[in-house]
C-alpha cells in the first residue's frame, strides 16, 4: 500500500464570514492510498481555530505513514486501521481524518462496493443538505439566496442585528432556516432570540454559546423554544455524552473527530441517547463531501454544501441538486481527483 499526499488551495465563490473570521480560500490536504490498482481518497481542510495548518497535516500524515507502512494491511478492517493510525496521530485528528477516509474509500473499492453498502445502510430516505449563507450585508445575503435557490438555508449569525437579518431574509424565501451563531450569543440572548426565530421559520439553533460554558448551555437547553445542536461543544467521541441533557442533538465533523470511523460511533451513541444526529462540513471539496454522503442514512440533518461554496472543485463524486444528494457510479465514496 502506498500513500501520496497533495495540498490544494480551494478558492471560494464568495468571501465566507462567520462570527469570528472571514476567508476567501480554504487550504486542503488530500491523502491518496493506493493498493492493487485502486486508490482511496481522504481529505482534511486546515483550520486556524484548531491550529491545524495544511503543512502540519501533511507532515504528520507522512510521519505516521513512515511508521506503519511496513504493516500487512491485507485483512485489516477500517476500524483496525484507525486504531493503528490513531496511536501515531492522536494529537492531529485532522490528519487522521484524511487517512481514515482514504482507507475506508480504498477498502470499499477493493471489495467492489460503495461505502454505504459495506456498512449495509439503506439510502432510500436520506435527508436533504442545507446551503450556507455566511454573514454579510443583508443585500449580499439576499443575493446569495437568489443565486442559489434552496429548500433549506443555514444562516450564519453572531452580529448585533441578527433578528433584523433573518426577518429580512424571510421576506425573500419560504425555505427552512437553520441558524448557526458560532458561539456568538449569551444564554439570555439565545432564549429570547429563539422565540422570534421560531416565528420566522427557523428549525434549530446550532452552537449559540461558547463551547465550554456548560452552565449557560444547560439553561438554554431547558428554556429554549427551539432545539439546540452542538458543534464546537462536540469534537470527539467522549463529547457526545457530555452533550446529553445539554443539547438536543450533535453536529459531528469528520475532520475534527478523526474521520468516518469515530464519526459512526458518535452517531450511534447520540442515537442511543435519543439525540438528533447531524454531520457538518468544513468547506471540503467533493472528496470530503462524498464521504459525508455515505453517512446520510444515519442522520436527521446534514450540512454538506462545502463543495458548492467553491469556485472550482478538485474532484468528482457525489452530486447535489436542490438539496438532494446523488451517489456516483464508482465504488467506495465515488471519488476521483480531477
Amino acid at each position: 500500500m502506498h500513500l501520496t499526499v497533495k495540498q490544494y488551495l480551494l478558492k471560494l465563490a464568495h468571501p465566507f464570514t462567520i462570527s469570528r473570521e472571514t476567508h476567501t480560500t480554504q487550504p486542503s490536504v488530500i491523502a491518496c492510498l493506493s493498493h492493487n490498482g485502486k486508490t482511496g481518497y481522504g481529505e482534511a481542510t486546515s483550520n486556524p481555530y484548531y491550529n491545524k495548518t495544511a503543512v502540519i497535516i501533511e507532515a504528520d500524515l507522512l510521519q505516521c505513514w513512515n511508521a506503519i507502512k511496513q504493516q500487512d494491511f491485507t485483512n485489516t478492517t477500517p476500524t483496525q486501521f484507525w486504531d493503528l493510525a490513531h496511536t501515531h496521530l492522536k494529537d492531529n485528528l485532522f490528519a487522521l481524518c484524511a487517512l481514515d477516509m482514504a482507507f475506508n474509500d480504498l477498502y470499499a473499492k477493493l471489495h467492489h462496493k460503495k461505502l454505504y453498502e459495506i456498512w449495509e445502510y439503506n439510502t432510500q430516505n436520506n435527508p436533504l443538505t442545507d446551503y450556507t449563507i455566511g454573514i454579510d450585508t443583508i443585500e449580499k445575503m439576499v443575493a446569495k439566496m437568489q443565486e442559489m435557490p434552496w429548500p433549506i438555508y443555514k444562516i450564519k449569525l453572531g452580529t448585533k442585528n441578527d433578528i433584523a437579518i433573518v426577518t429580512e431574509l424571510r421576506k425573500h424565501t419560504n425555505s427552512v432556516f437553520r441558524i448557526d451563531a458560532n458561539c456568538g450569543w449569551t444564554a439570555d440572548e439565545t432564549i429570547k432570540n429563539a422565540v422570534q426565530l421560531k416565528e420566522l421559520g427557523v428549525e434549530f439553533l446550532e452552537q449559540p454559546l461558547p463551547a465550554d460554558d456548560w452552565t449557560s448551555i444547560k439553561k438554554v437547553f431547558e428554556n429554549s423554544v427551539l432545539p439546540i445542536i452542538a458543534d464546537e461543544s462536540c469534537i470527539v467521541e467522549t463529547d457526545v455524552e457530555k452533550c446529553y441533557n445539554h443539547y438536543h442533538g450533535v453536529n459531528v465533523k469528520l475532520t475534527k473527530c478523526g474521520g468516518l470511523t469515530p464519526a459512526r460511533r458518535m452517531i450511534a451513541k447520540a442515537k442511543e441517547l435519543g439525540m438528533k444526529t447531524m454531520v457538518g462540513c468544513m468547506t471540503e471539496s467533493t472528496v470530503g463531501i462524498s464521504a459525508i454522503g455515505h453517512l446520510l442514512p444515519q442522520l436527521d440533518y446534514v450540512d454538506m454544501d462545502g463543495a458548492l461554496l467553491l469556485s472550482e472543485d478538485i474532484a468528482t463524486g457525489v452530486t447535489i441538486k436542490d438539496g438532494i444528494i446523488s451517489y456516483a457510479n464508482e465504488n467506495g465514496t465515488g471519488v476521483n481527483l480531477l
